[in-house]
């Protein structure tokens, strides 16, 4: 059995969100742990209300608060230890601390670090970032080339998955995109629930000063592989993972790439932290192999048992 925990990005978060994370101990603790924290950076309490979901910062901590919750309950409570940890986008974070590179309080004051850079990089226009089915990457890469201006740019943000991608620019390009993409045959455009571009070159500001941030923090050896962002590789040094915390955001997520190197390295079961099942379904779809699990849909016990390959319990 070799186990992978996966964490979502921003684009999955939904309204009480952690107030529907299961009841544990370890789930209880973290919540407190991660108020307390948010609390010293001047975050609302409510993170997960539909309010507080609008901004950037909050969605990205909300998600990094449940990732660790639920992954520390699989761990403390199931004896279930992850060989290997990647998180989508800002889910890395996530991953980072289950690897225990970082720990709860470097993970949330940098990733609210992120999210006001990112959100400042995009505040003098309108930006934003769609889902774009049906066309392979390298299509999806000419449309981008095909639609960008020096005025409005458009670029590749995720490689999900073969014929699924993610696109970031300025909400003009992608009104632009959408038509190419018609065009080109894709089956589905869909908007995704941003507020900000990411993975890009309007980030580059922002990766400079996650490198800062990160640039003092100890250096701890991880204890699991963690699988990059931005090559879709596996790394086990804590220089490795910081560089990719650093860099993602301004880069392509490389996610097919992780996906087919943890088949190839073995990975027998994908357990996905809440909230949704977005990241099982792409697993589903470029490993079928791996037996693929979301824990908001099953729940601790039945993803546990999914991992042995038993029955739930």
């Amino acid at each position: 059995m070799s186990v992978a925990f996966i964490f979502p990005g921003q684009g999955t978060q939904r309204p009480g969100m952690l107030h529907a994370l299961p009841d544990s101990r370890s789930i209880g603790a973290t919540l407190d742990e991660s108020r307390s924290i948010c609390a010293g950076l001047g975050v609302p309490s409510d993170l997960d209300s539909a309010e507080a979901l609008r901004d950037t910062v909050a969605t990205q901590i909300s998600l990094v608060v449940g990732g660790v919750a639920c992954a520390r309950s699989l761990i403390l409570e199931y004896g279930l230890a992850p060989r290997f940890v990647a998180g989508h986008s800002v889910g890395a974070f996530a991953a980072a601390v289950i690897a225990e590179v970082l720990t709860l309080r470097e993970a949330l004051t940098t990733v609210y670090t992120r999210g006001e850079s990112m959100r400042a990089a995009c505040s003098g226009g309108d930006w934003g970032m769609a889902a774009v089915t049906g066309l392979p990457v390298r299509a999806t890469e000419q449309l981008a080339i095909d639609v960008t201006t020096s005025r409005d740019p458009l670029w590749v943000a995720n490689a999900n998955s073969a014929t699924q991608t993610v696109v970031g620019g300025t909400i003009t390009a992608l009104d632009a995109a959408r038509r190419a993409a018609v065009e080109a045959g894709a089956t589905a455009f869909e908007r995704l629930d941003v507020a900000v571009a990411s993975h890009g070159p309007v980030q580059i500001g922002t990766a400079e000063t996650l490198r800062a941030a990160l640039s003092s923090l100890q250096r701890r050896t991880p204890g699991a592989r963690y699988v990059t962002n931005t090559g879709g590789r596996s790394v086990g040094t804590a220089e490795a993972v910081l560089d990719d915390l650093a860099n993602s955001v301004a880069y392509p997520v490389r996610w097919y790439d992780g996906v087919r190197l943890m088949a190839e390295l073995g990975v027998t079961c994908t357990i996905e932290t809440p909230p949704g099942h977005v990241l099982t379904r792409l697993v589903a779809s470029i490993a079928p192999q791996i037996a693929a699990v979301a824990v908001g849909e099953v729940g601790l016990r039945a993803a546990v048992a999914r991992a042995h390959r038993r029955k739930p319990w």
